[in-house]
């Protein structure tokens, strides 16, 4: 295998590897079945084996560059040269000697980055001596060139939103937020193109939505406030859309917030990254799509945005905290979400960026970082992507950070040659789980908020069954297993058949029982359970009832919540409703209907729920 050679240069500590040759490339990874989804926290391919993303970004169709290898703003480019937009190192090697090196380098995806700018360039590149054949094309067909060879290579392709324009990360720059330099609407459309685009070939696995979400020189994005930069909403909402209109196969990639408020000491400033997903997560109209995604440099910090120079802060970075403290902040901004199961945030966590200064790096912390950092993603089994896979090499100078690099004559320098070597060989041999992974009882949350938040396809086909009202309905084949008092929040679970029919109850003609005595309820009617409900205000004004298609019990029991929490031992898919009271049935319970004090749409909350036995 190529990996062993590789391998093996390492232990021979070799230096320069020679371009692949051969009229006919060698085979790339193991052959697997697309689509990818998820079961609880793993990604698996359509025989629900697992398959680790294990990645590299092969950056620079979301920048521009020149064939010196120059990455960034057109306005930095040498005289004479021109700016162009497609994954580095096509005018230095061929796409399949590339591609080779990623086989060597033992990974089976790529996660590759473009912008929006890039979609619309229709200007040719120029000749790419490499590859002959691109010359000429649109960025955008160079793109799809790269994406052919990888899949038909075997690989996992992952389609990365990395920028707005064409200039290159991480300053005020454009580039902050999805709809900074762009509208909402335009970012939507781009997606819904782009997943249109490779929606035949099942080895374009993931659409990751928006790179880095971050502050610009005004305002802070956020999770959850229902505005305009609430990238929790904008993310919810690009997701459920690019699933439903334009591809169902792909995974969405969810990143975290990656910087808010001003990085100068004295402000509010840091890296909420996933943080928030733990009180308020998503919910995709399809289960098992959601991949949570975080980004970990070691000269940025959990309240260091890695500037330097003005706007510098006191605060320690990632390689300043001892190994103990820097595990604690990693499970704590983002590791949380793979480690804690059976919770309404537990999805597949992929570090879709991680890296270090390499070949020529003699700075002792970063190296330590490196090397306690791939230790981590290695003893939690995580999904990782290296940045960068591709860099440039020119006389011994050159992207030192990259895992490969070719020079102007085509001659390759790899991560082998250099003290990553053992580090990256670790990661990528590492041993972890494999083979099938069982099916997995599925939390999800409603958040009404806002807004509707009907996450069931089959509803969705259906007529307004409330109008004016804010309306929730958990994912085809859930049901809700708990509600909060507010009204807003609720958690849905199970692995249910869509149900043979609805119905909709707004008064007490179901009541059978006398189950909670002087309070308003609505219950559904037999063999039926509750899928969704609706609030005006706060108030609960409607359930929604799932029809079931096999007999249901009448046996059951009343649990309040007005006063207090009251949920199973343990708590089972998390804390849906953070800061409020909570009542919510058991896993081999149904809810079969909702009480509250006042009459139907007075203003009043829910206060306790009906639990029969399955």
């Amino acid at each position: 295998m190529r990996f062993a050679s590789a391998l093996l240069a390492v232990l021979l500590t070799s230096g320069l590897v020679a371009p692949t040759t051969s009229a006919e490339p060698a085979a790339a990874v193991v052959d697997w079945t697309g689509p990818l989804s998820t079961r609880g926290r793993y990604v698996v391919d359509a025989d629900g084996d697992r398959f680790k993303l294990k990645s590299a970004n092969w950056h620079g169709a979301s920048g521009t560059w020149t064939g010196s290898g120059d990455v960034g703003d057109p306005a930095h480019h040498h005289a004479g040269e021109q700016a162009f937009q497609t994954p580095l190192g096509l005018d230095r090697a061929p796409v399949d000697a590339i591609i080779d090196g990623f086989a060597d380098l033992g990974l089976n995806s790529v996660r590759l980055p473009f912008s929006n700018a890039m979609i619309h360039d229709t200007r040719p590149v120029p000749d790419l001596p490499a590859n002959p054949g691109l010359g000429g094309k649109t960025p955008l067909q160079v793109y799809d060139a790269v994406v052919e060879r990888l899949t038909a290579r075997g690989f996992a392709v992952i389609l990365n939103n990395h920028t707005t324009t064409s200039r290159w990360c991480c300053g005020l720059d454009g580039n902050e937020r999805w709809n900074t330099s762009q509208s909402e609407q335009q970012w939507q459309d781009d997606w819904l193109f782009m997943a249109r685009r490779y929606a035949a070939n099942k080895r374009v696995v993931g659409a990751d939505l928006y790179n880095e979400v971050r502050r610009n020189a005004l305002d802070d994005p956020n999770w959850g406030w229902g505005n305009d930069k609430d990238w929790q909403r904008a993310s919810q909402r690009v997701g459920d859309r690019i699933l439903t209109e334009a591809n169902p196969d792909l995974l969405i990639i969810v990143e975290g917030i990656n910087w808010t408020g001003l990085p100068v000491d004295g402000f509010p400033h840091g890296r909420p990254t996933l943080e928030p997903a733990r009180t308020l997560s998503h919910t995709l109209v399809d289960s098992g799509k959601l991949v949570y995604a975080a980004h970990f440099y070691g000269y940025t910090g959990p309240n260091h945005s890695g500037a330097t120079g003005i706007g510098e802060t006191s605060d320690p970075r990632y390689q300043d905290l001892s190994q103990q403290e820097l595990r604690d902040v990693l499970y704590r901004q983002a590791f949380f979400v793979s480690s804690e199961t059976g919770k309404h945030f537990t999805a597949p966590l992929w570090i879709s960026e991680f890296g270090v200064g390499g070949r020529n790096n003699t700075d002792p912390k970063s190296r330590a970082w490196f090397e306690t950092f791939v230790d981590y993603l290695v003893s939690t089994d995580t999904d990782f992507a290296y940045w960068p896979a591709v860099g440039f090499h020119t006389g011994g100078s050159g992207d030192g950070w990259s895992l490969l690099a070719w020079d102007t004559a085509g001659t390759r320098i790899d991560v082998y040659s250099d003290w990553r070597a053992a580090a990256w060989t670790r990661l990528a041999t590492a041993t972890g789980r494999t083979g099938q992974i069982p099916a997995t009882e599925r939390w999800s949350m409603l958040n009404l908020d806002y807004a509707d938040f009907q996450q069931s396809r089959t509803v969705r086909a259906l007529p307004d069954w409330n109008s004016g009202a804010r309306k929730g309905v958990c994912p085809d084949g859930q049901r809700v297993i708990g509600l909060a008092h507010t009204g807003n929040r609720g958690l849905c679970t199970g692995s249910w058949p869509t149900p043979a029919g609805f119905a909709v109850v707004r008064d007490e003609s179901h009541v059978d029982t006398d189950w909670a005595s002087g309070y308003t309820k609505v219950q559904c009617p037999p063999g039926h359970y509750l899928v969704g409900y609706s609030v005006t205000g706060a108030a609960f004004s409607a359930a929604l009832c799932g029809k079931s298609p096999t007999p249901l019990s009448r046996t059951g029991r009343t649990v309040w919540f007005d006063r207090g929490d009251n949920r199973p031992a343990g708590a089972p898919g998390g804390d849906f409703a953070s800061g409020h009271h909570k009542g919510q049935c058991t896993a081999g319970e149904y809810v079969a209907g909702v009480a509250y004090t006042g009459r139907i749409g007075s203003g009043k909350t829910p206060d306790a729920v009906l639990c029969r036995v399955i």
